[in-house]
Formats: C-alpha cells, structure tokens, sequence
C-alpha cells in the first residue's frame, strides 16, 4: 500500500475538512439569501451533505485499513 496509516489518517481528515467548510459555508450563505422555508430546505440539505461527506471519508478511510491488513495477512478480500 505505501503509506503509512498516520499520513493516510491525516490526509482523510483534512480532506474531510476542506469538503464540509466548502459545503457549510456554500449551504450557509445559499440558506441565508433564499430565507423562509426554502432557506431552511437548503439547510437541511447542507446537514445530509455533511453527514454523507463525513460517512463517506469515514467508509473509505476503513475500507483502506482493511484492505491493508489484509495485503499484510495474505488474505483475499473476495
């Protein structure tokens, strides 16, 4: 695999970072000039957004470890 789960780690969490910044403050201010209850739509959607961009770095940075102990075992994931 080449890296080590420290970096791997590390680079989950900051790319988890810039993702949900990006989608909180472009949902944030969408919410915001759209007001009432479309507003309020978009800001429910910015919280799935979120919840699905941190599940979704939280699968694939599992999938990479056990992917990893597998290569180190010599076990087939199949």
């Amino acid at each position: 695999m080449g890296e080590t789960p420290t970096l791997r780690l590390g680079s989950r969490i900051l790319v988890t970072w810039i993702e949900l910044t990006v989608v909180g403050i472009t949902g944030g201010l969408l919410g915001d000039a759209v007001g009432g209850p479309p507003g309020f739509i978009v800001y429910l959607l910015t919280t799935l957004v979120t919840v699905a961009i941190l599940f979704y770095n939280v699968n694939e940075l599992v999938a990479w470890w056990v992917r990893a102990a597998g290569a180190e075992t010599g076990a087939s994931g199949g």
